[in-house]
């Protein structure tokens, strides 16, 4: 399994469990209180007999100031005082459970008539509540039904609607108490809304108002037809304007020279706004004409502010959010502000250092840039945390998640590129080489064209451009040619081999004229020769000039190579070992012709 994923499953069972362990709560609270209810109101039934019992006693005793009716009555008394200390409590809790229990609505058509908050009986509040509702619809749709046969029917404590014969709904002393009522009151303003609630829908649904209805629909969708073909009409004499001024308006956009847009790709794009405005604007006004030809309908009613509030709610949601978040992106504005000016402020530094109108000991100029690149990064990071809080969602677990997650990817993703962004750091500030210098890193010889954090580029003699990772760099061992070239010269130097017969002073004379005549050796300091060994068969002289142009090291080889060929060839004498003419067999000295004066000359 991905590590994403396990973190997505983890937050889901975190949100679940913290969605039961709040149901759960919930129920508990109400089961604990719904328990409290009855104890109150089985103390209250028995308190209720034994107070009827305690006054038949009295009546039938004899008037008479005995101590036997002083019992009686205070205890009488006594009962009467809890009866209405019961009654108080019962509504404290009743109050209490309000929070909990919003209670279940009875719908019976199209809108709520009243509300049920306790079941009775073995039922439910559920299923009481759904019993009351298919009573009302049946006797709704029963056209034999007269309203007038809805009566209230009184059974002790317990209040009855019926219609004709049939029950519709009861209530009790514990109903009045939810809606703060006595349950007279309760039982007639249910009977009052029945019989509103039946007397509506059969309005409704009556053949009169369907006929109506049928004609209002039919003219809306004539008006919604008129719109969509003047939208079409519209569009079309638009595109026709474009038309007519395309030669001058629409030329395509080009910017230094590079034809970004062609005339024909614009076209094409206004084309494609002009479909797109247009299909936006016929699907709006047909989905905003639904709602509308659904509320002519009774039987689908309800469905016209559900798709309004499809298109609504969103708009909402995202406006309050809106409003409530500016407070937040002020300050963000304010942050960004400040952080911008300070950028300006370092950024102004470090151009003054780069090209050394401000110094500062101990701090080279080609610091400025990659420091201010380096507290540049730092700050926006610094920034982004300060941000952090005031943006949108920061505080949800899913941001949260998100965020810890692309943490971790970055981590373990970028290991080897972040030791390349350090070796970069460490190589900036070592100062090895600068652009342009020539170097040799490793078996890599050239000429230094980028450097980067993450890899430092190369242009050999070849032209070929190599990358070399920076912390490569950091592990092998760097050649500079240039760095101290423009001031004490680099010396260039090649080995030739000479017999014992040849006389060192006309090696080191020759040696050194070929030596002069390169075009980009210095002629001061002079060059000079040493003899590096002493051979079997010959002496190894090795020749050594300045040059302060170490980029052109393949040039100067070539015309120092040439030039000792020459001038060796020109004094006579051969540039070979003397075990060489052993093995040819031969005295003789094989040269150019006119020892190779000549034909250099050409």
């Amino acid at each position: 399994m991905k590590f994403y994923q396990l973190i997505l499953i983890l937050f889901s069972t975190q949100v679940c469990m913290a969605q039961l362990v709040d149901s759960v709560e919930k129920e508990i609270k109400l089961s604990a209180s719904s328990s409290r209810l009855v104890e109150l109101q089985d103390q209250q039934d028995q308190d209720s007999l034994r107070r009827i019992q305690l006054e038949n006693k009295l009546l039938s005793a004899e008037l008479k100031d005995t101590k036997e009716k002083q019992e009686l009555l205070a205890e009488l008394h006594f009962l009467r005082s809890r009866d209405s200390l019961s009654l108080i409590e019962r509504k404290r809790k009743i109050d209490s459970m309000r929070i909990l229990n919003p209670g279940v609505p009875v719908v019976p058509f199209k809108g709520t008539i009243f509300t049920m908050y306790q079941g009775i009986g073995g039922f439910s509040v559920n299923e009481r509540v759904n019993a009351i509702q298919t009573r009302i619809k049946v006797l709704a749709n029963l056209y034999s039904f007269q309203l007038d046969s809805i009566r209230v029917v009184e059974d002790g404590e317990v209040w009855y609607v019926k219609g004709g014969s049939d029950l519709i709904v009861s209530v009790n002393a514990e109903d009045a108490l939810w809606m703060n009522t006595t349950p007279a009151a309760l039982i007639n303003l249910y009977s009052k809304k029945i019989k509103d609630s039946i007397a509506q829908y059969r309005d409704d649904t009556s053949l009169t108002k369907l006929m109506k209805g049928i004609g209002l629909a039919i003219l809306v969708l004539l008006v919604v037809s008129l719109i969509v073909y003047g939208i079409n009409k519209m569009a079309g004499y638009a595109k026709r304007v474009v038309l007519r001024h395309r030669e001058n308006k629409l030329t395509g956009i080009t910017i230094r020279g590079y034809e970004l847009v062609s005339a024909k790709r614009q076209i094409r794009f206004i084309w494609s706004i002009f479909n797109m405005l247009k299909g936006l604007v016929i699907v709006t006004v047909i989905y905003l004409t639904l709602p509308i030809v659904f509320n002519l309908f009774p039987a689908t009613e309800g469905y016209a502010p559900v798709l309004l509030s499809y298109i609504l709610d969103p708009i909402k949601k995202i406006s309050l959010a809106i409003i409530h978040y500016f407070p937040n992106f002020i300050t963000i504005a304010i942050i960004v502000i400040i952080f911008r000016y300070i950028f300006r402020i370092l950024k102004y530094f470090a151009n003054e250092l780069h090209r050394e109108a401000l110094t500062v000991p101990g701090f080279y100029a080609d610091w400025a840039l990659p420091t201010y690149q380096i507290l540049r990064v730092l700050l926006i990071a610094f920034m982004l945390i300060v941000i952090f809080p005031y943006l949108p969602g920061s505080k949800s677990p899913i941001f949260q998640g998100v965020s810890v997650f692309i943490g971790i990817l970055f981590t373990f993703g970028s290991a080897g590129a972040l030791g390349n962004v350090v070796a970069g750091l460490v190589i900036t500030y070592m100062r090895p080489f600068s652009i342009g210098d020539r170097v040799k890193i490793g078996d890599v010889q050239g000429d230094i064209i980028e450097k980067t954090l993450l890899v430092t580029r190369i242009r050999t003699a070849k032209n070929e451009i190599i990358s070399v990772p920076n912390s490569q760099i950091m592990n092998s061992h760097t050649i500079n040619y240039s760095t101290d070239a423009p001031v004490n010269g680099l010396i260039v130097h090649t080995t030739l081999t000479m017999g014992y017969d040849i006389p060192w002073q006309t090696v080191h004379k020759l040696a050194i004229e070929a030596a002069l005549e390169v075009e980009y050796i210095e002629a001061n300091p002079i060059p000079f020769v040493l003899q590096t060994s002493l051979d079997d068969y010959y002496v190894s002289y090795q020749i050594n000039a300045y040059t302060k142009q170490p980029n052109k090291q393949a040039v100067i080889y070539s015309e120092l190579h040439k030039n000792l060929l020459d001038k060796f060839h020109g004094a006579g004498i051969e540039i070979m070992s003397p075990h060489f003419r052993i093995i040819r067999k031969s005295e003789d000295i094989i040269l150019p012709p006119d020892g190779g004066a000549k034909q250099t000359e050409e």
